[in-house]
């Protein structure tokens, strides 16, 4: 956890210089907006705090061509408890959270698994399209000839 007061329930868990998840625990509260995922990430996160009365401008997005290399992934526990196994480039086990409603986890490099410690339901959020699962994961008890995963 962080040593800043406003951040202590805010996690950046590295397997040495890389950053492998983020987890923002359901008691997390600022007072501001803050983005915690560095620019070039291709999956954003940020958490938006405003007082009452303030209003976020109406907008869209452009079309902007992004190249995605990696899959990176937001999970929200919605109900119950699940134990998330966190693996370093290499796929070695890392550490272990366990998280509950409320948590997010933000999944950025590495590896990962999760053990559900309760009836679990969670909302996953990642880039697409999906290329499939022969094309896009490897699981972490497979040989895999492709040392850039």
């Amino acid at each position: 956890m962080s040593n800043d007061p406003g951040l202590r329930d805010f996690e950046e868990i590295y397997a040495g210089d890389t950053l492998i998840a983020m987890i923002i625990r359901s008691s997390f509260r600022l007072d501001a907006t803050r983005f915690f995922s560095p620019n070039d990430f291709s999956q954003q996160l940020g958490f938006l705090s405003h007082p009452m009365g303030a209003a976020i401008p109406a907008h869209r997005h452009r079309r902007v061509q992004r190249s995605v290399v990696l899959t990176q992934e937001v999970l929200v526990v919605r109900r119950g408890r699940v134990r998330a196994n966190l693996f370093d480039m290499e796929s070695r086990f890392l550490c272990s959270r366990e998280l509950e409603a409320g948590d997010i986890i933000f999944l950025c490099q590495g590896g990962h698994g999760f053990d559900a410690l309760e009836d679990l339901e969670m909302i996953e959020v990642k880039q697409g399209p999906y290329s499939g699962r022969a094309s896009d994961k490897v699981l972490l008890d497979e040989v895999d000839d492709d040392p850039s995963v």
